[in-house]
């Protein structure tokens, strides 16, 4: 047994891949009718099967479609993408996917993926060239001397950072690029490679699982449940502070006993590998102005891609664009010839190719489930589930059902456009506020974000080069602890 290996992430992705293509033979095909805002026309368009039709853009009509949402959520942008309008599922002839539809799924996910595919290429040839530099391996030897004897507070600071990164503006995606940055930090001070991935993944999980003003979750979430988004928002905030003070706790407390003994850590028969992955030339390095100047331009790169998505609504080609520019700027000012600034940069492109690929396969899944009609169908049958229960178990149970369906779809704006106008009303018939609805949502999706595979956990391992197993084994406890913390309490603000 101990000579079996635990498979690939993309391994794993296929394999789930091809579970979900025998999924569609057995589960029922079926759509909802979705509804749509034309801004240049100031008309809704109502999709049924093939049909399309145009309805006038009024309260009364979303009235009529017994959509409780008001109409300006719509003409103002708030709601861009057609949400399912309730009570119109109906079940469609089967349209099963084959082992033709299941070889090319990567395909096309990799396709669809293509804005977040590049994006990542860019990052991994913009820490190649800064790498070549030697600029960040001198970068790393003074932090690590400065930290020395408190490198607890790495831990936190990196946490934190990275949570209102996602409770603000979904910081997610983004993250990847932080890996082969910080990774090299988190070694430098003794803690093991999994020290720094928890610290980076599970800050940006707990940051958009306990969104405040992300406006991919929180904010049209609550649009699409017809609620202003400051509803519920002290009860976001408390599971915001609560969560992470969790994790920095369990982070922290793994930390430390890595930092006493290494063989505590459970990737130690990976060390020496991660160690030559992530490996520095510190003590060669002198810090000289050029090598100054390219870090400055480094640290501009992340602190103008932040500021683009929250401020100016950037998103994947104006980000990509930053790195790319950066990248030729630290060229240019550390004086690298330009045959060896493009080898170095594609170099480190190709670094995270796999990680690129892992990406466009998860995709995947989620294009034979579109194409074989069956994820209208799981909501609609996750919807009828909670009929008839009281406050306390609907609360726990609609965070199960969100925790469930965000398997099959990962996306949180997608989750919330498909699935609020379907599942808010079903707080009315209980008696609880919708905005139990919406933080079951977060709560539900953010919670099982930690092991989705379907996610962004395995791209996030694979730029460490550290197994899916793995992972597990470390998060469990954790995941399990903050489970049983969420549903309780889900359960009591049910009743408050």
């Amino acid at each position: 047994m101990k000579n079996i290996k635990f498979p690939s992430a993309q391994t794993i992705l296929l394999i789930i891949a091809g579970l979900v293509t025998l999924l569609t033979w057995l589960v029922p095909a079926g759509k909802y009718r979705t509804l749509g805002y034309n801004k240049d026309a100031n008309q809704f368009t109502r999709v049924a099967l093939e049909k399309t039709e145009t309805l006038p853009a009024t309260q009364q009509t979303l009235e009529t479609l017994n959509i409780k949402i008001p109409l300006e959520k719509f003409t103002n942008g708030d709601i861009n993408k057609p949400i399912n309008i309730p009570n119109t599922y109906q079940e469609l002839e089967a349209q099963p996917q084959d082992f033709y539809d299941f070889v090319q799924s990567p395909i096309k996910g990799i396709i669809e993926s293509a804005d977040i595919i590049f994006l990542v290429l860019i990052i991994g040839g913009l820490i190649g060239i800064i790498n070549s530099t030697g600029a960040f391996d001198a970068g790393i030897s003074k932090l690590a001397t400065a930290l020395k004897g408190r490198e607890f507070i790495l831990i936190i600071l990196v946490t934190v950072l990275v949570a209102a990164g996602g409770t603000t503006f979904g910081f997610a995606e983004e993250t990847i690029a932080f890996y082969p940055i910080l990774i090299p930090v988190f070694l430098a001070a003794k803690y093991d490679a999994m020290v720094g991935i928890a610290s980076i993944f599970l800050g940006s999980a707990i940051g958009t699982m306990c969104s405040t003003i992300n406006p991919f979750s929180t904010i049209i979430a609550s649009d699409a449940a017809g609620i202003s988004w400051t509803t519920g928002l002290g009860g976001r905030l408390f599971m915001l502070l609560a969560c992470l003070t969790i994790a920095l706790t369990y982070i922290i407390r793994y930390g430390k006993r890595v930092q006493k003994d290494p063989t505590k850590s459970v990737i130690y028969d990976q060390q020496q590998q991660i160690a030559a992955l992530f490996s520095h030339k510190t003590e060669t390095v002198q810090f000289t102005t050029r090598l100054r100047l390219s870090l400055i331009v480094f640290a501009l790169c992340f602190i103008i891609m932040i500021y683009g998505v929250v401020a100016l609504e950037w998103w994947f080609v104006e980000m990509t664009s930053v790195f790319l520019v950066g990248s030729i700027l630290i060229g240019v000012i550390a004086k690298i010839k330009e045959t060896e600034f493009i080898d170095t940069f594609v170099k480190g492109a190709g670094d995270l190719l796999g990680v690129a690929l892992i990406i466009g396969i998860a995709r995947g899944v989620t294009v034979i489930m579109a194409d074989g009609l069956i994820s209208d169908t799981l909501l609609y049958y996750a919807s009828s589930m909670t009929e008839g229960m009281n406050k306390g178990v609907f609360a726990s149970a609609m965070t199960a059902i969100y925790g469930g369906l965000s398997f099959f779809i990962p996306s949180s704006s997608g989750m919330a456009v498909l699935t609020m106008p379907i599942m808010s009303p079903l707080a009315d018939s209980v008696g609880v506020g919708r905005e139990i609805v919406v933080n079951a949502y977060q709560y539900g999706l953010g919670l099982f974000y930690f092991i989705n595979p379907t996610g962004l956990i395995l791209a996030s391992l694979a730029v460490v080069k550290v197994g899916f197993n793995k992972w597990i084994k470390f998060v469990m406890p954790l995941f399990i602890t903050l489970i049983v913390f969420t549903l309780v309490v889900m359960t009591v603000s049910s009743f408050l």
